[in-house]
């Protein structure tokens, strides 16, 4: 790997309040780094107004175009009144027609080689998903972020698909050097049983205009990355602007991909109570936007998906100091012998029946 610094070591909090400055909002030192091993995030407070949260993106990993798609449907959803925090609008940015609002605003800005939103910060608790009325709720939230997000597709960021979460995942290990030989082929092995069982779901096929099915499930702009730590709950007994209930934050892995995407990190336990927190969740979404109940049979799926696309997420991440800092479990044979038994167990979970609600 590279011995050059990388990006993030020079984003000091002077250059953090520098490039809130540079866009007319004035920090009065106060300034907390928050938690995001993606991108950097800080609470700011400012000398004449509330505080704010300044988003600084990852070099290299979206495009401007991306970048601005994600506002766009935040934007889209605040506009439809659903609970999303998203980023203002400022006076200063970059020259982007696309990215402009009124009066010659913008959502993306640029200082110091880093490109940064900045957005309103909202308080907030965990959400109590014990709780069947919090579960309902949600549930109708998730539902009225589909009904925008199928309004219109994303041009610019990827689907969440075989391809890109298995394929690329692969042949990013592989090609980094970061699984040790004495576990490589095992992982191998099992890499690919999981394959052939993921290639069975149609669904999840790149590119999803082939489905061979009359009736292909829909693809449409989600979160993407809806699990409780996403998911701000302000009680009905304490006032806030946002109003009670929940509000969703961190559109940064908003993508194409079926709306069960959405729900199903929301589910935990064994079988029974996963069926019963997906019944929940079904009652309130169905009550905005009619579910597909085929989506259920794509849960493990997506959940081998994902944990697959973790592994090649952490070695990509690698460079950056914080990811060995935090993460010094990743890269032993350890750690890749469990993710060997975690794609034989995915393998078999994948063929159970789906969760029937």
């Amino acid at each position: 790997m590279s011995d050059a610094p990388h990006p993030f070591e020079s984003l000091t909090p002077d250059v953090v309040m520098d490039a809130l400055a540079s866009v007319g909002l004035w920090g009065d030192g106060r300034l907390q780094a928050l938690s995001s091993y993606e991108n950097r995030v800080y609470q700011v407070h400012l000398d004449n107004g509330p505080a704010v949260v300044a988003k600084f993106y990852r070099p290299e990993r979206w495009t401007p175009s991306q970048i601005l798609e994600e506002h766009t449907f935040a934007q889209q959803l605040i506009e439809a009144e659903v609970p999303v925090v998203g980023p203002m609008h400022l006076p200063e940015g970059m020259p982007q027609a696309q990215a402009k609002g009124r009066g010659g605003s913008s959502t993306l800005n640029q200082f110091g080689g880093f490109t940064f939103s900045v957005s309103p910060w909202r308080g907030g608790r965990p959400p109590e998903l014990e709780q069947p009325e919090v579960l309902e709720w949600i549930g109708r939230f998730l539902a009225r972020i589909h009904v925008v997000g199928e309004q219109q597709a994303f041009a610019h960021r990827p689907s969440l698909n075989v391809e890109t979460f298995a394929l690329a995942s692969r042949e990013l290990l592989l090609t980094q050097e970061l699984i040790p030989l004495d576990v490589q082929a095992q992982w191998e092995r099992a890499f690919q049983e999981a394959l052939e069982v993921l290639t069975s779901f149609q669904a999840l096929q790149a590119p999803e205009s082939e489905n061979p099915d009359d009736d292909p499930i829909a693809f449409i702009r989600v979160h993407g990355d809806c699990h409780a730590g996403n998911i701000l709950w302000t009680p009905t007994d304490v006032p806030a602007a946002q109003g009670p209930g929940p509000h969703f934050v961190d559109l940064d892995d908003a993508r194409m991909a079926p709306a069960i995407q959405d729900l199903w990190m929301l589910l935990s336990g064994d079988r029974a109570q996963r069926t019963f927190q997906m019944s929940c969740l079904l009652d309130g979404y169905e009550q905005f936007r009619r579910f597909d109940r085929r989506e259920l049979a794509l849960v493990e799926p997506l959940r081998t998906l994902r944990l697959i696309h973790y592994s090649a997420w952490l070695a990509q991440r690698w460079s950056d100091p914080t990811f060995p800092i935090n993460f010094p479990w990743f890269g032993g044979s350890d750690y890749w012998k469990g993710q060997i038994q975690m794609l034989q167990d995915q393998c078999e979970a994948m063929q159970d029946p789906a969760l029937t609600v």
